[in-house]
């Protein structure tokens, strides 16, 4: 593609003229520049579910691997104060499972960011347990949440997940809401044959409870290698469903900026709220990418399905002082493809699950 043309938001810019490898932002050579980074806490999870990991769980990190508290406070301070970013989401596996997360949280949202803001603070949760932290979580400056659940079915979720805590996703819901940790968002994923007939009625129940519904497609990340493009539930398919029985109105697409989710404005039933699609696989949106992520074992990743890591965390632990590691951070994104290339016939899934990444 050539520069200074139109392309579409799926579409790799062509190198950038304006670029330098020395830009003291997480620039990469197609002019993108990370502002969003995914901090995984931890690689294990309180469920199972099966687009995740198998049923029996999975090898997890020794614990001298994974980073300390203070690391990786000094790794956030050193992205928000040196590198640019304005936005911090907690990953894990599953984030709650990290006794120090309020911790965490807590020294992040007390940085301030190049524009003089405190960063936005995010976390990506289960829920199962957030119960009993929401209120700790927004007292430690937490500004946004994202829950995952898959099924309005308690059955449902038992199959999904291999674990009975339907109900204490729910209680946590409600104690984020009290807490004050709204909008609150939903991550949904219809898997064909299990729960590809929700797609309605969740976002019934989201529009009613106050939440902002996001459908995801399953990505190829599972840790069995199962995924198969030909039988997932496509966004076509979930904007169809929608469709029928709700008036679709898609909200302001500058406004979505580098959003991962396609947004419409719901009506039905007299009422209103907002629904989003995250089409990773078929409407991919990795021109607009703003996102570099760390994972628990202190390893920088590029693109969510990057196949070569950067060590950060050996760097960190053998001396590297703040210059240094910025370095290194620079250099990792500066490589960053054009694209994740799933729908390329040479395409290879990442030796890393989602759990052993971060969402």
């Amino acid at each position: 593609m050539m520069l200074g043309l139109p392309r579409t938001r799926d579409e790799g810019r062509g190198p950038s003229v304006s670029g330098r490898p020395d830009d003291p932002r997480l620039i990469d050579t197609y002019g993108r520049v990370a502002t969003d980074l995914r901090v995984s806490l931890t690689d294990r999870c309180s469920l199972r579910c099966g687009y995740c990991m198998p049923p029996e769980g999975l090898d997890w990190l020794p614990h001298e691997q994974v980073l300390t508290d203070e690391e990786l406070i000094r790794l956030i301070t050193l992205a928000v104060r040196e590198l640019g970013v304005e936005e911090v989401r907690f990953t894990g596996g599953e984030p709650l499972l990290r006794r120090g997360l309020e911790r965490i949280i807590e020294a992040t949202s007390r940085l301030t960011t190049a524009a003089g803001r405190s960063p936005i603070t995010a976390l990506t949760t289960n829920g199962v347990g957030l119960d009993k932290r929401a209120r700790g979580l927004a007292a430690a400056g937490l500004t946004r949440i994202n829950v995952s659940l898959d099924t309005l079915d308690e059955a449902r979720f038992l199959q999904i997940t291999r674990r009975d805590r339907h109900r204490d996703v729910l209680a946590g819901l409600r104690a984020a809401a009290a807490a004050g940790l709204g909008p609150i968002k939903i991550n949904a994923v219809l898997l064909p044959g299990v729960n590809d007939d929700e797609a309605v009625p969740l976002l019934h129940w989201a529009l009613a409870e106050g939440y902002q519904l996001r459908f995801i497609e399953q990505m190829p990340l599972d840790a069995q290698g199962a995924w198969e493009r030909d039988s997932m539930v496509t966004a076509d398919d979930i904007q169809k469903a929608l469709a029928a029985e709700f008036d679709l109105t898609p909200t302001d697409p500058q406004a979505r900026g580098a959003s991962p989710a396609q947004t419409w404005t719901a009506t039905a039933r007299g009422r209103t709220g907002t629904v989003g699609i995250i089409a990773s696989v078929s409407r991919p949106f990795c021109g607009d990418c703003d996102r570099t992520r760390l994972t628990a074992d202190g390893q920088i990743r590029n693109c969510l399905f990057a196949r070569d890591e950067t060590d950060l965390r050996a760097a960190l632990r053998n001396g590297t002082d703040d210059a240094g590691l910025a370095r290194i951070w620079r250099a990792a994104m500066w490589g960053k493809a054009a694209g994740h290339g799933i729908n390329d016939t040479s395409f290879i899934q990442p030796d890393r699950p989602m759990s052993a990444i971060g969402g």
